[in-house]
């Protein structure tokens, strides 16, 4: 009996989650093997639909460098127009009877080897319901191997906890070439979406946000506030692609 590459018992050749709250929360994988929008979250959706006195509080920790931190030109920090508070409003609309507390554990300048050795020290002990993870565009100078391991890490100790992960590939960074697929962007946008499938677990694709909407002529640097971190623009663009995991039908 051992533990495969993330958070599943592999017994006689065959992969099941290592506990009965693990089989919970990681679903049956949707398209491309990442975990399938319309059941992920399911549970998550049915208590936030619960209203007084049957409700809970329900808390998202999003981890992360410092684009989740809420840095927009450096030093700057406007934590009400970055990701994690605009999802929490976002979020209060859909659900107005729950009770929402979304928790930011990011760190400015953080790579994933440094957010996952403080994962569970800051982000479990919160007992979160959903964990979001955002560190690729730092990871860029970890290098590809290293931060595959440590996101692997913290993917599987969320496992084990029974508790859902959305990974999000990286946000723009304006000295990055797209359309080069060994740009550092890239390379570590793709080995996320390569985690978020071979785990089964949610993925928000940030990177792909991003070029979808210069695509349609909207000028990258209307988008950001500096060359490697977002605006609000920038920030509406992840939160609409991290409400699709709630748009239930």
């Amino acid at each position: 009996m051992v533990f495969g590459a993330c958070g599943w018992l592999v017994i006689a050749g065959l992969s099941i989650p290592s506990s009965h709250a693990a089989a919970d929360a990681f679903a049956a994988p949707g398209q491309h093997g990442v975990a399938d929008p319309q059941t992920y979250l399911q549970r998550l959706d049915e208590a936030l639909h619960k209203k007084w006195p049957g409700n809970r509080t329900i808390t998202i920790v999003c981890h992360g460098h410092s684009v989740p931190a809420g840095y927009f030109k450096t030093p700057t920090v406007d934590s009400f127009n970055a990701y994690p508070h605009l999802l929490h409003k976002a979020l209060k609309e859909r659900y107005p009877h729950a009770v929402i507390n979304v928790i930011v554990t990011a760190i400015g300048g953080e790579n994933s080897i440094s957010g996952a050795a403080r994962f569970e020290r800051d982000v479990l002990s919160h007992k979160p319901d959903l964990i979001t993870i955002d560190y690729a565009l730092n990871d860029r100078g970890a290098g590809l191997k290293k931060s595959e391991a440590a996101w692997r890490s913290m993917i599987e100790v969320a496992g084990k906890a029974g508790i859902p992960v959305i990974l999000l590939t990286p946000t723009a960074d304006t000295r990055s070439d797209w359309n080069q697929p060994d740009d550092p962007l890239n390379q570590h946008a793709e080995q996320v979406r390569r985690l978020a499938a071979e785990c089964r677990v949610g993925l928000v694709d940030s990177c792909a946000a991003f070029k979808r909407e210069v695509a349609k002529g909207t000028a990258l640097d209307s988008l950001m506030s500096q060359i490697n971190h977002p605006n609000r623009a920038g920030h509406d663009l992840v939160v609409a692609e991290l409400m699709r995991w709630f748009d239930f039908k």
